[in-house]
Order: structure tokens, then C-alpha cells, then sequence
């Protein structure tokens, strides 16, 4: 049977990084912290708890990509090579046996690459930012094109495709997992819980930053690979400055009343993904309050997209956009 390693990565996650550390306690075989620049006790919590520990060199822009490939690293440059393993966030706890179980999974069947799980909210009724999270975690099992940070990965495979993007700020998971595909390997979600994230989104202003990350990363992956998140893209200049260009338009030349339409077109989306979240399965009330964050979201995507194509026109570096 294969030992399964693990790569934890974070930054001033306090108690929430002690949880992960111990709910990964003999489940796998050896634990590296990579830590980004933590100015509480994480580094020594770390090490109190028996994690082999890396310091991510923080005079380069620090990335979750950079910090997942140097944990890899770790791993490769010192002890038994590793053949299966689990990334997790240091804001997750993993979930008892689902390491045995994706692991169980990945000898199974020699073309798959990664398997992920179903990631829930700790706190998920604390703020609606939160609910609204633990709905975008769950999602059906089976073939998938890509998933968030917490995977285990074929050892074999993430050397093929050169681990993760270290330029990537945003969607390097989904832009790792793009790559996993295009090199011919499969990637499955289990129907299995695999962790527990404590997402500590309260405020408005935590989660407009966060879909601004979100449209960067929509626009960085898909200027890496076109075919990727097309959707997103074209939804944010449609709803975001499509509509609100041509209302201007139209209000200028007709005058304030050429506006009602457009707002009625914003609240029939509004409405009719109301209805779809309830059909999912959704409350309607949590349906109707996810449904106005998913409507306005467009505006920060677009924001964080045209970030991104202002940062590569500069020749900038693409900086972490953070919301906690």
C-alpha cells in the first residue's frame, strides 16, 4: 500500500492551522508546512507539531502555486520519493479517512491523475459570504475538468506537467488541473467528505475582493489557455459593460426612462437563477441572497479582469489579491 504525503500551506492562520495540522495526525505519512511570511506563531505550531517546515522566500511575489510546488519539493528532496499527494489550504481541516479512501481510489485506476472530495464550511450559517462558499464546494462527483486547492495529486503526474503555475495568482488549481488534461490524465471528485474550510467571511467588502480574484484568475487562465472559462469571461463583459455601456447609451439619447428596461433585464437574471439555486436544492431565501451576490458578481469579476490586462500590458507583476 502506497503512503500518502501532505503539503499544508498558509499564512497567520492561527488556530485555524493548528486544526489542520492535527486533523492531519496519522493520516499521512509526512507533513510539510510551507509558510508565506507568517508573522504569528505558525512556524512553531508547525514544527510543536511534528511538520517538516519550508519558508517560502518572500522577496518574490508569493503565490498559493509557488508555495504548493515548494512543498512538493520538500517532499522530493528529502526522504522516501512520494507517490500520492494531498494539497490542502491551511484554513481546511481533513475530514478522517479520506486520505485512505482517495488513495484507495488513485491505485484503482492508473490513468487517473488527481482525486478531490467534497470540501464543506465549518461555520457555514455564520454569513451568507459563507453559505455561499460552502455551496460553490459542493459539487457532483464523478469526471471533472478542474477543482480548488484541495487534491490529492499523482506524484508522476505533477512532475509531468512542472507542478503548479508559480505566476498564477488566482485559478492556479483549475489552470494545474487544465494542464493535468491536456497531458492525458483523468481527474475525479469522490463522493467523499474530504475537509472543512472556515472561510471567516463576514463583510461585503471580503467578498467583492474575493470575486475580484476571482475575475483575475478568469482572465490570467484563459490568457494561458483561451478554451478555459469563456463563459465567465464573456458573462462578466456582457452583464458588467456590455449592458451598462449601451443603457448609458440609450439613456443619453432617449433619456432616464431608457434605463427601466435594462433593470428589469438585471432582475429577471436575478429571479431566474433564484429559481435554479432553489431547484438545486437551496432554501428559497439562502436561493434569493445567493442569487443577488451571483447577479452582482459580474462587476468584480470584470474588475479583476481588466487588472490582469492592465498589469500584463504594464509588464507588471501579477501580486495576490487578498481577502482575509
Amino acid at each position: 500500500m502506497a503512503a500518502v504525503d501532505l503539503v499544508l500551506i498558509g499564512r497567520n492562520e492561527g488556530a485555524r492551522l493548528v486544526a489542520g495540522l492535527a486533523s492531519a495526525q496519522g493520516q499521512a505519512r509526512r507533513i510539510v508546512y510551507v509558510d508565506s511570511g507568517s508573522t504569528d506563531a505558525s512556524v512553531s505550531e508547525a514544527l510543536r507539531a511534528g511538520a517538516e517546515v519550508v519558508n517560502l522566500d518572500m522577496s518574490v511575489p508569493f503565490t498559493a502555486a509557488r508555495a504548493r510546488n515548494a512543498g512538493f519539493a520538500a517532499l522530493e528532496a528529502n526522504g522516501p520519493a512520494p507517490e500520492f499527494v494531498q494539497f490542502v489550504d491551511g484554513d481546511c481541516t481533513i475530514v478522517p479517512g479520506y486520505l485512505d479512501q482517495a488513495r484507495a481510489h488513485l491505485e484503482t485506476n492508473d490513468e487517473l491523475g488527481m482525486v478531490t472530495g467534497w470540501r464543506s464550511e465549518i461555520h457555514r450559517d455564520a454569513s451568507v459570504y459563507n453559505q455561499l462558499c460552502d455551496w460553490e464546494w459542493r459539487r457532483p462527483a464523478g469526471i471533472i475538468d478542474a477543482c480548488g486547492g484541495d487534491m490529492m495529486v499523482r506524484a508522476e503526474a505533477f512532475r509531468q506537467v512542472g507542478g503548479f503555475d508559480p505566476t498564477v495568482i488566482a485559478a492556479e488549481d483549475d489552470e494545474f488541473c487544465t494542464r493535468l488534461r491536456k497531458a492525458g490524465w483523468q481527474l475525479e471528485r469522490i463522493p467523499v467528505e474530504m475537509t472543512r474550510h472556515d472561510a471567516a467571511m463576514f463583510g461585503f467588502g471580503q467578498w467583492w475582493q474575493r470575486a475580484v480574484r476571482t475575475g483575475h484568475g478568469f482572465a490570467q487562465v484563459g490568457a494561458l489557455h483561451p478554451d478555459y472559462f469563456q463563459r465567465e469571461r464573456r458573462r462578466a463583459w456582457a452583464w458588467a459593460a456590455g449592458l451598462p455601456a449601451l443603457a448609458m447609451f440609450l439613456m443619453f439619447w432617449l433619456g432616464p426612462w431608457a434605463i427601466l428596461p435594462f433593470v428589469a433585464v438585471y432582475v429577471f437574471s436575478w429571479m431566474r437563477t433564484a429559481r435554479g439555486l432553489n431547484r438545486s436544492g437551496l432554501p428559497k431565501s439562502e436561493a434569493r441572497s445567493h442569487a443577488l451576490l451571483l447577479t452582482l458578481s459580474k462587476f468584480p469579476n470584470l474588475i479583476g479582469m481588466l487588472r490582469f490586462y492592465w498589469r500584463r500590458f504594464r509588464n507588471a507583476q501579477m501580486r495576490i489579491i487578498e481577502y482575509k
